[in-house]
């Protein structure tokens, strides 16, 4: 073999390898860019999901619906959520509940999430509110023992939306045994028991 033969053998290896070099090269940068533009459509799925905020207070307002009376010094309301904003917001899982004296002082009470006297809560599910759409829940305490000292007697309700750091406030002039309430999940509609 002469030397210019040497020299070519050694070129084609050397072109070989490089060819072998820049296919995966290639292949690494298809990959990449394939992965790249799944992750931007799994991230602008996530990003379309999450583009609608949680409700905030001040996009809602609070209300009562249907007054519940029932027997054993059972009693209940139905309490709504409306979004009174301009956009659309999102609502999960359990309204928290206190209790306020007529000087708007907090009061011991103490709220259980589930089931109660008139209803069986609904799952935990995320409710997409348009502008003008509400979502409620039951809300349900005993007053036995109306004017003695384990009873509690509330003028105002706070009701702070699942999420939420602050509360509406509601005329609630209501003797509450132990300062002991119960609420459902909130849900679009609830089936109250009669």
């Amino acid at each position: 073999m002469t030397h210019q033969d040497q020299t070519h053998t050694t070129g084609t290896a050397a072109v070989r390898r490089s060819g072998r070099r820049l296919a995966r090269t290639t292949l690494a940068v298809t990959a990449a860019a394939g992965l790249g533009i799944a992750g931007a459509g799994v991230a602008g799925a996530a990003g379309a999901a999450s583009a609608t905020p949680t409700c905030s207070v001040s996009q809602l307002g609070a209300s009562f619906g249907e007054t519940l009376a029932g027997g054993m010094n059972h009693q209940g309301v139905v309490v709504k959520l409306k979004n009174t904003g301009t956009r659309t917001c999102l609502l999960r899982g359990y309204p928290g509940l206190g209790l306020e004296n007529a000087a708007h002082r907090t009061l011991p009470s103490t709220t259980h999430w589930g089931d109660t006297w008139y209803a069986k809560s609904p799952a935990k599910t995320t409710l997409t509110l348009r502008k003008g759409q509400s979502a409620e829940a039951v809300i349900a305490w005993t007053h036995a023992n109306t004017g003695t000292s384990d009873a509690v007697h509330a003028s105002y309700l706070q009701v702070t939306p699942p999420a939420a750091t602050s509360h509406k406030t509601l005329k609630f002039p209501e003797w509450v045994d132990h300062g002991d309430l119960r609420v459902t999940a909130l849900a679009y509609r609830i089936h109250v028991t009669p």
